[in-house]
């Protein structure tokens, strides 16, 4: 596993899968953080990029500390592979915010966000990012097994 000790509005954590080419990729630049799943045999950035999914809004996530009088908080965001190397989790202070399929080609995420409609000839489902506990639980299952 690795992981990132970051204030929101700023940080970067990339882990590649012992499955090549596989990427996953957190990154908060701002104004958001977003969960990547990536394909590093692409020479351009723009084209290895397979899926994206919103995490949070960095002014949303201050407004709600901010409710719950919490100081400015230090997060800890962490990405685990799966064994084979076809899954990876993205965990925002221990809890599971998103999770890449690259053997299915699907991205499951708390937020929901963003959806379009399937490309025609796409390989990768975007038409929804709906959080799946039972995917979730499939993937930490099979960590302990």
């Amino acid at each position: 596993m690795q992981s990132l000790s970051f204030t929101p509005g700023r940080a970067f954590l990339s882990s590649n899968s012992p499955a090549v080419p596989w990427t996953a990729v957190f990154e908060d630049e701002g104004i958001a953080g977003y969960f990547y799943a990536c394909d590093r045999s692409h020479e351009k950035l723009e084209d290895s990029i397979l899926d994206a999914m919103l995490i949070y809004n960095v002014e949303a996530l201050a407004k709600s500390d901010a409710e719950f009088q919490r100081p400015e908080p230090q997060r800890i965001a962490a990405i685990e592979w799966s064994r084979d190397g076809m899954q990876a989790v993205l965990y925002l202070d221990g809890t599971a915010q998103a999770l890449v399929d690259f053997q299915t080609r699907c991205g499951y995420c708390r937020m929901d966000f963003p959806n379009f409609m399937d490309e025609q000839g796409g390989n990768w489902r975007k038409s929804t990012h709906a959080w799946s506990e039972a995917a979730l639980h499939r993937f930490e299952s099979a960590l302990y097994a």
